[in-house]
Parts: C-alpha cells; structure tokens; sequence
C-alpha cells in the first residue's frame, strides 16, 4: 500500500533571523522528503519576493498560494483577493495540482482575515483532498475560531466529492487539543448545529508525548510567554474499508537548532498516511 508524507509548518513569515531561518526550513524539507506540505505565514510581494520560492524551488514540487490578506504601499490592510503585498498559505506537493480554491473564512471583523486553500492532488493512488490554514491566534478567540472551523469543514467536504482517497486538512489552528473547535473537528461534539469527523493524527498515532508545536525551549516562542502547547494539527478524514486514510505515524519535526537558531516560532508535524 503507498503512503502519503505529509508535513505542516508554520515559517513564522519573514521575522528575522530570515535568510538562516529559512535555509533550516529548505533543509529539514530535503531531509523529511514529504509528498505533500502545508506552509502559513508565507509572504509573496509584488516587487518579486516569494517566499515559497525561496523554499521549494528546484526541489520537485508543484505548489499554489493563497492570501490571508494583502496590504499597499500604505500598508493599509486589504482583502485577499485584492492587489497587494500578501500573507498567506502555501500548498506543495509531489505531484500534479489539478485544480485549487481559496475562501475567506469569518472573523474578518476582528482586525485578522484568515483564509484555507483547498487543492485536488493527482496522487498515485487517486486523486486527493489537501486543505491547509490558519486560525485566528489570539488565545481569547475561541469563538471565533469556532466559527472558523465549521467553514473550514464545509470547504473541505464540499472539495472532498471529487476525490477517491479521504481528505487531508493541516494547519496552524492555535488551539489546544481540548478547546472546542478542535474537538468539533475530531468528531467529539457539533457547533452551531453542524458536526464533522477527522481524525486528528497525533491522538491517533502519537507516541503519548505532548507533541508540543508552540514550545519555549524555542527561544522564538519563549518571547510571547504563552505555555506550551500542541497548536499545529493534521487531520485526516476516515479510513475506508481498504484501510486509506489510516494514520501510520506522526511525529514532531524540525524542533531542532543551529547555532541557537530555530526554522521557526512554530515546531512542524509529520505523519504518514496510507493511501
């Protein structure tokens, strides 16, 4: 049976130190040769700078880009869709990208705008759902991340009818695996009236660590005085009788420094998935 290499990270955008933070991003790539990775906190401006490129060019991946949000020369703050320096979301992936969308998701009103890009990915086995996002971050913003999540969920299904393998969602939910727009996405209780199932691969296949991804041994992280926490997720949808979608392994990964420099604020997931 094959296997799907799925990696999250969020590269914490362009804070410094940024040209040594991201060579330690490209290489933990390299090493951990994922098929399929969802990046956040990706910049992409209008005089060339792509951050994306600097990470995955010349190593084989096709990859798509959704804005969060954008801004102009003002700096004022725009839509996601608008013309604009932006901030956003990256999908990568070993092999062709067949179609993508991206959808604002609610919140907007809470001076943050947050999006999930969605791609059909023509994997060996079939055709497969890849969605990747970012919540809102603020600790105190519970009820809007559980506004966040039912729309995440219906983006996901609604994509997931064109695909033979069950989805796959990662990302930076900044939430705690108790809080209760994670257990709506993990199947343990409705919101609004809706409910989902993913199976979240760290409660499936975790070691029985804390799989901390928001870590103050990272000196990036320390800086905020938030506790450790597991905030940075991948959710598969449920196997189907030949066992695809079963969650092999998971593990955090690029938690390690050079020279006290970490990739990130954020430490990456990896899981395989059979397919």
């Amino acid at each position: 049976m094959n296997r799907l290499r799925v990696l999250t990270l969020n590269c914490w955008n362009v804070s410094a130190p940024f040209a040594e933070r991201m060579a330690l991003v490209r290489a933990g790539i390299q090493t951990l040769q994922p098929d399929i990775i969802g990046l956040q906190e990706i910049v992409v401006r209008r005089d060339g700078f792509d951050q994306g490129a600097l990470i995955l060019d010349e190593l084989g991946y096709h990859w798509v880009y959704g804005a969060a949000f954008r801004w102009d020369e003002r700096g004022r703050v725009l839509p996601f869709d608008e013309d604009g320096d932006a901030f956003g979301n990256l999908i990568a992936s070993r092999w062709p990208i067949r179609r993508h969308a991206i959808r604002e998701l609610p919140g907007a009103d809470s001076s943050e705008r947050r999006t999930i890009i969605g791609a059909l990915l023509a994997a060996p086995s079939g055709n497969v759902v890849f969605a990747n996002t970012h919540l809102n971050w603020k600790l105190h913003h519970g009820h809007i991340r559980e506004r966040q999540v039912v729309a995440v969920a219906d983006f996901v299904h609604e994509l997931a009818r064109e695909a033979s393998l069950p989805p796959i969602l990662v990302g930076d939910m900044n939430a705690d695996p108790d809080a209760a727009e994670i257990r709506f996405l993990c199947g343990l209780q409705s919101l609004n009236e809706c409910s989902t199932y993913f199976q979240d691969a760290w409660r499936v296949a975790g070691d029985g660590g804390g799989g901390f991804t928001w870590d103050n041994r990272n000196r990036f992280a320390l800086y905020e005085g938030d506790p450790n926490r597991r905030i940075d997720y991948i959710f598969v949808g449920k196997a189907d009788m030949n066992l695809r979608g079963w969650i092999d392994s998971v593990r955090v990964v690029m938690n390690d420094s050079r020279n006290d420099v970490f990739p990130s604020d954020h430490f990456g997931v990896l899981a395989e998935v059979r397919s």
